[in-house]
C-alpha cells in the first residue's frame, strides 16, 4: 500500500494491524502523532555487549528506548502487544556488513540468539515544534527526513566505530532558535541539534544530495539544523560487520505505545 493510500491520522491500532500485515511499508514521518518512535537493531547475543558500550558512548545518536532478552521478539516496555518480527514497515537485513534484503517481515530469520535494540527517533519531537509554530519541511512536503552521513566520529566500542549521521530540518533563524530549546528537552528523542548553518564544516556537500532519505527544499533565509540520528548505527555495523544484523529502513521506525508527552523533561 502506498503512503498516500493511508492517511496520517490512521490510529494507531490500524496503522500497526497494516504494518503487521504487509499492507503499509513507507516511511512513518507524521504518522501516530504522540506516540514515540524508535529506530531498531537487532545483532546476535554475542555482539550485544560491545553494541550496548556503543549506544552508552554515543547517546546523542543512539539513545536506548528498550533492550530485549534474547530471542524474545516481544517489548513489553513499549507496547502489550509489539511483535518486532512484524512492527516494523521495512527492515534492512545485513551480511558481515552488507545490505542483502529490504522485507517486511523477519519471521523466517528470527533466532534464539538475536537481541533487538530500540533507540528513539526524532520523529518524536516533531510534533512540538509544530505545535510551538516551527516548520518541518519534510512533513509539509509528505517525504521521508534527509539524513546525511557526517565528518564527526562517534566513540568507538569493539568492533562498532563510524560517522556521525544526522537529520537535516531547514527553518529560519528564529525558528531554530525555539527548535533548539524544544529538542532539549526530548534526550530520548536526540535532543538538541549538534550542529545549524554551515553543512560544509561537518562534511555536507550538498544538501540536495542527502545518503539516506528524501531531499527537502531550503528556502531564502533559512538555515539548515541537523540533529543527531539513530542511523548512526548503520554505518557502525558496517564496519564492525557481524555475521548477521536486522535494522529498520530508514525513516521506517517502530512505533510504540509510549508517549512523547510522558517522556520530556522540563
Amino acid at each position: 500500500m502506498s503512503e498516500s493510500r493511508l492517511p496520517k491520522d490512521t490510529p494507531l491500532k490500524d496503522l500497526r494491524a497494516a504494518i503487521r500485515a504487509g499492507r503499509y511499508s513507507g516511511h512513518t514521518a507524521g504518522y501516530a502523532r504522540g506516540h514515540v518512535q524508535g529506530n531498531v537493531v537487532i545483532l546476535p547475543k554475542r555482539w550485544a555487549f560491545d553494541f550496548l558500550a556503543y549506544c552508552q558512548r554515543n547517546p546523542r545518536p543512539c539513545p536506548l528506548l528498550a533492550v530485549s532478552s534474547p530471542g524474545d521478539p516481544t517489548l513489553p516496555e513499549l507496547g502489550e502487544d509489539l511483535d518486532i518480527r512484524t512492527d516494523v514497515p521495512r527492515y534492512r537485513v545485513f551480511r558481515e556488513g552488507a545490505l542483502l534484503d529490504e522485507p517486511t517481515d523477519i519471521r523466517d530469520l528470527w533466532r534464539d540468539d538475536l537481541v533487538t535494540f530500540v533507540l528513539g527517533c526524532s520523529f518524536s519531537f516533531e510534533e512540538a515544534l509544530l505545535d510551538a509554530g516551527v516548520p518541518v519541511r519534510h512533513l509539509e512536503q509528505g517525504s521521508n527526513a534527509a539524513m546525511f552521513r557526517t565528518n564527526i566520529m562517534t566513540r568507538p566500542a569493539g568492533p562498532f566505530r563510524g560517522e556521525l549521521v544526522v537529520t537535516m530540518r531547514p527553518m529560519p533563524p528564529a525558528a531554530a532558535i525555539r527548535a533548539v530549546q524544544i529538542t532539549s528537552r526530548f534526550p530520548f528523542a536526540h535532543g538538541a541539534p549538534v550542529h545549524l548553518a554551515d553543512p560544509e564544516a561537518i562534511g555536507i556537500e550538498d544538501l540536495s544530495r542527502p545518503d539516506w532519505g528524501d531531499a527537502v527544499e531550503v528556502r531564502p533565509g533559512e538555515i539548515p539544523v541537523f540533529w543527531a540520528c539513530g542511523v548512526t548505527t548503520q554505518v557502525a555495523i558496517a564496519n564492525a560487520r557481524p555475521e548477521l544484523t536486522i535494522t529498520h529502513k530508514p525513516g521506517s521506525m517502530l512505533i510504540t505505545d509510549l508517549k512523547n508527552a510522558e517522556m520530556t523533561t522540563l
